[in-house]
């Protein structure tokens, strides 16, 4: 055997435990290596990652920090046009801030043992948290929590709950900012002062130390005893769960109670185990029975709001959940979708509520406080014989600028909050007419104030009503051709009807009346607009916008949209918002001239109400006001619509069962007279607002034609029927139009109507041909002139005299 050989086998055991040591430490250096590389490299990647998750942030300053926290959150307002105060903010959350001095130590020891025991040693996180939240996350197992205080205050007032790597990298990144900023007795004041601690004893929802101590035990925060303030600390990891009340403020079953009582049982457990209390404490607390000592049911203070409120409240609401949706760069399109929508309106509720706001209103108080009065004094006016309460709404709107100076929302809000003013969708009736009908045709060219439109029986094209007649309030036409300005003052539904049709036509689009006029005074897009009945007063519309379509005629043509809200000040006077004026001009200076001409006719007249008789009656001052409007009635007398302007001002109501019931034919003049009253009250109270001395002009660029009395086209010339050539009467009158300009005398003259009726409008005026006779004896032809004579007499007047004379009745 060679010696080599030999001298392996007889090696001894410590050779080779040596060999494998030496092995091992070689493969142990190899690993440890491989594992710092490793680390390394995941630690550049980590850091890399986070920094790419976090670089879109920006960081707040200390100022910017203590007002998302909640350590500035105020109590917010609204008020009047004069800064008066209208209500402080209601919110369905209850918080009151507190110093940290009002704090008792136990509270603040109970949520430090329990929620961040290291909560004194770190600087806004815990690395080993964090990394074990991490795997957690990766893997699905084990806990993921570990927040710390600080981390939880960002989370609750500044992100969002969702479990996201970009969200817990802004969290921890803004936790370690607030560390140095804020001291630690300001971060858990913080963190008291805007927590969720459920319920209290009258059932609404509390935030904040102080709101829980009261609410739930009846001691302010720094008066609890150990087993109160450990109760108390349990509370924001589940309010609602171990909160000791229901919703409605009764203590829960006992079943329920045992929650958060056992969580109370962990939280004094944690202080003891990390001696904060001695066992004789720990002990004695666990026997406490808690129980006694919550508060009974109380009843909740009411809600003492009123339209006003819920008004200002409701677009501020809307004003504020806009912004916030932009600042998230969400989409108009995404913004309007219902759950998008009531999540940013619940948060705008909420930063209004808590964030120290003074909405300011563009209410007159004096106005406001007049119109409520009048609706009080005189709403009963519009109630009749059934016995049913009869619903108002009104708005009074400043022409130029839209504000609405005051408006009521009903008759008492305790029995109908439902503001009818704002709200309410009810079908517009004839007061549709001049901003759907007349306006549109006069700016198109298509009529002036003196052009003939048919009134002879009419039937419906279409729909299920095709083949029935169109009636007017008081006939089925008046068989003739009416002038334009007598189917306004008479509100008759024939003539309406074509000259949309004729509109219609002539813009070559069923939808364009509402596409190039309607749209830009923020009418609702709906189908009934292209309804043969829509200038019949089809389309249901709120008071609000019919007293803004009728402003923006009495405003030189130009919309300025209504509006409650004139700005939104921060708790520092800033302005978080300010309404600027968006003028559209839907109509021309000349259109909108001749439309308050005509609508001057139509009020004042009193064909269809005796609204300015009853103003002279109450004031003649007031009476003698340069006055236009339009009255609107729906079928069966549902609901009433009266809408009226001076050069300042307009002023609208509606009236009605809120059931949409049948009224009676005496509704339109109960709404005259309190609309009456309703306008003598605001002119009392503020004569200056309805402008005196103002009057209504013709627009320099209105073009005002002599045109023929009897056909409204150009005068002169000769018509031929039943083969009798005649000149035309000669009378004219001035026609005012917008553009184009009235035609040349033709046999179709007006819009509307057939070739029978226009054959038997002419008739009237076409000369009769006496017949020739053989000559008679002196007796016979004395016989014959008496017999003349006779038939002059009792000839009939020609029709157009005849319906000039009926005395007509209030319209459709």
């Amino acid at each position: 055997m060679p010696k080599s050989t030999k001298k392996i086998k007889n090696f001894p055991g410590w050779f080779y435990l040596n060999v494998g040591l030496r092995v091992g430490y070689s493969v142990l250096l190899v690993g440890i290596s491989l594992l710092l590389f490793a680390g390394a490299l995941g630690a550049g990647i980590g850091i890399g990652y986070f920094t790419y998750l976090v670089e879109d942030i920006q960081m707040p300053n200390k100022k910017q920090f203590q007002q998302e926290l909640g350590d500035l959150t105020q109590t917010s307002k609204i008020v009047y046009a004069d800064n008066s105060l209208i209500s402080t903010i209601q919110s369905d959350l209850l918080r009151t801030n507190i110093k940290h001095e009002e704090i008792s130590p136990l509270i603040t020891t109970a949520i430090v043992a329990t929620e961040d025991e290291y909560f004194y040693e770190h600087n806004g996180i815990v690395p080993k948290a964090v990394l074990r939240a991490l795997i957690s996350e990766v893997t699905g197992l084990g806990s993921s929590g570990g927040s710390t205080l600080t981390q939880q205050l960002v989370k609750q007032q500044i992100l969002s709950n969702e479990t996201t790597f970009d969200r817990k990298a802004n969290e921890l990144l803004l936790a370690t900012e607030i560390e140095k900023y804020f001291s630690k007795e300001e971060i858990i004041t913080m963190y008291l002062n805007v927590s969720p601690f459920g319920r209290n004893n009258r059932g609404q929802n509390i935030a904040g130390v102080k709101e829980a101590t009261l609410g739930i035990f009846g001691v302010q925060p720094d008066k609890v005893n150990l087993p109160q303030a450990a109760f108390i600390a349990g509370l924001p990891q589940s309010p609602i769960v171990y909160s000791p009340y229901t919703n409605t403020g009764a203590l829960k079953e006992a079943e329920d109670l045992t929650y958060g009582l056992q969580r109370k049982d962990f939280i004094l457990f944690s202080m003891y185990r990390n001696h904060d209390i001695s066992k004789q404490e720990y002990e004695e607390a666990l026997a406490y029975d808690l129980v006694a000592d919550f508060k009974k049911q109380e009843s909740a203070n009411k809600n003492t709001q009123d339209y006003l409120y819920q008004a200002v409240m409701a677009e501020a609401a809307k004003i504020v959940a806009k912004k916030l949706a932009t600042e998230d760069k969400v989409s108009d399109e995404e913004f309007v979708e219902e759950e998008t929508n009531a999540l940013y309106m619940d948060k705008a509720y909420t930063k209004l509520a808590n964030g120290g706001y003074t909405v300011k209103s563009t209410i007159d108080k004096t106005i406001y406080q007049a119109m409520q009065q009048a609706v009080a004094n005189y709403g009963s006016y519009l109630d009749n014989w059934s016995g049913a309460r009869i619903e108002v709404g009104n708005v009074l709107m400043e022409n130029k600028t839209g504000k609405v100076l005051g408006f009521v929302g009903g008759r008492e809000y305790k029995n109908n909050p439902y503001n009818h003013a704002f709200s309410s969708h009810r079908q517009a009736g004839s007061a549709i007419k001049p901003f759907l009908v007349f306006a549109p045709a006069i700016d198109q060219g298509i009529i002036g104030s003196e052009t003939r439109i048919s009134d002879y029986p009419t039937n419906w094209s279409n729909g299920e009503d095709a083949g029935k007649p169109i009636v007017n309030a008081i006939n089925s036409g008046s068989k003739t051709f009416r002038t334009v300005r007598e189917s306004l003052d008479q509100s008759d539904n024939i003539p309406a009807y074509h000259i949309y049709q004729a509109l219609l036509n002539h813009m070559g689009s069923p939808t364009a009346v509402y596409d190039q006029y309607l749209s830009k005074m923020n009418f609702p897009d709906v189908p009934t607009w292209q309804y043969e009945s829509a200038p019949l007063g089809v389309p249901e519309v709120t008071t609000l916008e019919q007293t803004n379509a009728f402003q923006t005629i009495a405003n030189d043509g130009i919309y300025q949209e209504g509006y409650v809200v004139d700005a939104i000040i921060d708790s520092e006077g800033n302005a978080y918002y300010q309404h600027e004026a968006n003028p559209t001009q839907v109509f021309s200076k000349a259109t909108a001239s001749i439309t308050t001409d005509l609508l001057r006719t139509a009020l004042n007249r009193g064909l269809t109400t005796n609204f300015t008789s009853q103003l002279s009656n109450l004031d003649w001052n007031l009476g003698n006001l340069d006055w236009i409007g339009k009255t609107g009635t729906t079928d069966y007398n549902v609901d009433s619509w009266l809408v009226a302007s001076t050069p300042t001002i307009t002023l609208s109501s509606w009236s009605g069962r809120e059931d949409s019931k049948p009224s009676d034919e005496g509704a339109g003049q109960r709404t005259a007279t309190y609309m009456a009253y309703l306008a003598n009250a605001i002119y009392q109270a503020k004569p200056d607002v309805m402008g005196a001395g103002q009057t209504f002009k013709l627009d320099p660029s209105v073009r005002q034609e002599t045109v023929s009395k009897f056909t409204g086209v150009k005068p002169g010339g000769t018509m031929t029927i039943d083969n009798i050539t005649f000149n035309t009467p000669t009378e004219t009158v001035t026609s005012y139009w917008a553009k184009n300009g009235p035609a040349d005398l033709s046999f179709r003259f007006g819009i509307g109507g057939t070739d029978a009726n226009y054959a038997d409008y002419w008739r009237k005026v076409v000369p009769k041909p006496k017949p020739k006779k053989e000559p008679a004896k002196k007796e016979e032809k004395k016989d014959e002139k008496k017999n003349e004579d006779k038939e002059e007499k009792t000839e009939e007047k020609p029709a157009e005299n005849k319906e000039d004379a009926e005395k007509e009745t209030p319209e459709n």
